[in-house]
């Protein structure tokens, strides 16, 4: 198991889903993690099973103080900032562009790329002046490399997330300060399920939902689960990866590499391979002499 004893970590939108379950990761590896969301009641839920190595702060990470307060928060109580995840985001609605509002657009960008950005200045900010390097790890999407897995505002933001990781990752490589990506696919969230406008408990329930619709879209047959994302996310933060930087690690179980073939078809192409290997009626059989 990666080791990430001593480490100091800020993760946004850790209340719930793949920030939760980072959160978790990264205790559990030995870290202390400062829960940071705008959920104030799963948050302290969240920090309160973390013990005494997890912190809730409420952060809007549309909001530079707030964000700012975070990763102040993390050296006040835990004494550094080694890694800071910036995973808080939203869906939005699935709407034509002629349908699009600006700030339907504003809003998408302030809470998937703003934040990143903020988080990224001050998550540096911090490690520099520690002196001794640093891991910041932005959660994109699918949706950022890919089309018709979200909203053109949330599939654009995504992709501006890979490339802000990019430029931050070459500025901040001379401070040890690592910079990389995570590419999600389709991961049982309530993510999912509040992008349809559903709240409380049917936001709640719409997960297992979730979780058998997604199965059939990716290679490999399942929903991906916040703690893929926490465990590779537990990789790039540790000196596992002390040599990886402007990466995209794609966790999507091969959805980017398109969506698995259909089993009819696999029926169909399986029973044409045996037809070929098989001999034609009154041929007559080949024979190896070289065993008999």
């Amino acid at each position: 198991m990666t080791d990430l004893t001593g480490r100091v970590a800020v993760v946004t939108g850790a209340a719930s889903g793949i920030g939760a379950g980072t959160a978790q990761e990264f205790v559990a590896r030995g870290a202390s993690v400062v829960v940071a969301d705008v959920d104030e009641r799963r948050g302290r839920e969240v920090a309160a099973d973390l013990g005494d190595r997890g912190v809730f702060l409420r952060t809007d990470v549309c909001e530079e103080t707030d964000v700012a307060a975070a990763v102040g928060c993390a050296v006040e109580t835990y004494g550094r900032l080694d890694c800071l995840v910036n995973n808080a985001g939203r869906v939005g609605a699935w709407t034509f562009l002629d349908d699009t509002s600006v700030q339907e657009w504003e809003d998408s960008f302030a809470v998937l790329c703003r934040s990143v950005f903020l988080g990224t200045k001050h998550g540096a900010r911090a490690m520099r002046s520690q002196g001794e390097g640093g891991s910041i790890i932005n959660v994109s999407s699918v949706a950022g490399v890919r089309t018709g897995f979200g909203p053109h505002p949330y599939s654009a933001a995504k992709a501006a997330v890979l490339q802000l990781t990019s430029t931050a990752a070459q500025e901040l490589a001379e401070h040890r300060i690592r910079v990389n990506a995570l590419v999600p696919g389709g991961v049982a969230t309530r993510i999912v399920g509040r992008g349809a406008g559903l709240e409380d408990d049917a936001l709640d329930r719409s997960v297992d939902a979730v979780r058998a619709n997604l199965a059939a879209f990716a290679p490999i047959p399942r929903a991906g689960e916040p703690d893929d994302l926490a465990c590779a996310a537990a990789f790039l933060a540790s000196d596992d990866a002390s040599f990886i930087t402007g990466q995209c690690l794609a966790v999507d179980g091969g959805l980017s590499l398109g969506r698995r073939w259909p089993r009819n078809f696999r029926d169909e192409a399986e029973e044409a391979a045996r037809r070929r290997r098989a001999p034609a009626a009154g041929d007559s059989p080949v024979v190896d002499r070289e065993a008999e």
